[in-house]
């Protein structure tokens, strides 16, 4: 599996109930790391990022500490994550992810298939 050069999309979810027209575009990902099953790359900013910006800052913070409150507040975060923002691969949306970014990096994870969230690694 060849991933790195490829471009993976940060995308708002549609069904957030947010009104008003609101940009789609997150932002995007040129992988150039595959260390499977994490991939990390490049994250380039779209028009929408600074409505999550905030939210992946949260979601890192906590994931970095080990305690057990520490540990639900991060499962919080990261499902307010989940329903606002899709992760789509060149070949379209994918399931399940675990998606960190911090400044202009970006790392991940991703299924086919849904599941509930897992403590981070990485």
């Amino acid at each position: 599996m060849a991933f790195e050069g490829e471009v993976w999309h940060v995308r708002r979810a549609r069904d957030t109930g947010e009104s008003g027209a609101q940009p789609e575009e997150i932002g995007e990902i040129l992988i150039d790391d595959a260390d499977f099953p994490w991939l990390s790359g490049r994250f380039r900013a779209g028009p929408a990022y600074g409505a999550v910006h905030d939210l992946f800052a949260r979601e890192l913070a906590l994931a970095e500490g080990d305690d057990a409150e520490r540990g639900k507040r991060w499962e919080a975060a990261y499902a307010e994550i989940e329903r606002r923002v899709r992760l789509v691969s060149p070949d379209g949306p994918v399931a399940a992810f675990l998606l960190h970014i911090r400044g202009d990096r970006a790392w991940f994870r991703w299924s086919d298939e849904s599941s509930g969230p897992a403590r981070p690694e990485g």
